[in-house]
């Protein structure tokens, strides 16, 4: 079993930065790939950043040059800087971990950009 935990969401104006923080625990050697999705109001959860075991990175088009995902093996982290961030990139952020065929969710923090 994982258990995945974010931090770091908040308010934050447009053009301004966050990093949020997934503390992963529990069965996390089999994991071979994480991700960030996002889910803003009436829309669908999208995955916006994804990284894997050897360390491989991807992003939606939409954030590209402007989030960086990136793990922390010590403390078992995987973080999301986001900078230049715009009122689009409202949503509520969830972290991914893929192991064995099975995924796991956090509970979501909310990112707020204001105008």
């Amino acid at each position: 079993q994982v258990q995945l935990r974010e931090s770091g969401g908040g308010l934050v104006q447009a053009g301004g930065s966050l990093r949020l923080s997934c503390a992963a625990s529990g069965s996390i050697v089999n994991i071979n790939m994480w991700r960030w999705y996002r889910q803003a109001p009436g829309k669908q959860r999208d995955v916006v950043a994804t990284i894997t075991a050897g360390g491989s990175t991807d992003y939606t088009y939409s954030v590209k040059d402007r989030y960086t995902i990136s793990r922390d093996r010590t403390k078992n982290t995987v973080d999301l800087q986001m900078n230049s961030l715009k009122p689009d990139d409202t949503a509520v952020y969830y972290c991914n971990a893929y192991q064995l065929g099975v995924e796991y969710w956090g509970q979501g923090t909310q990112v707020t950009v204001s105008s």
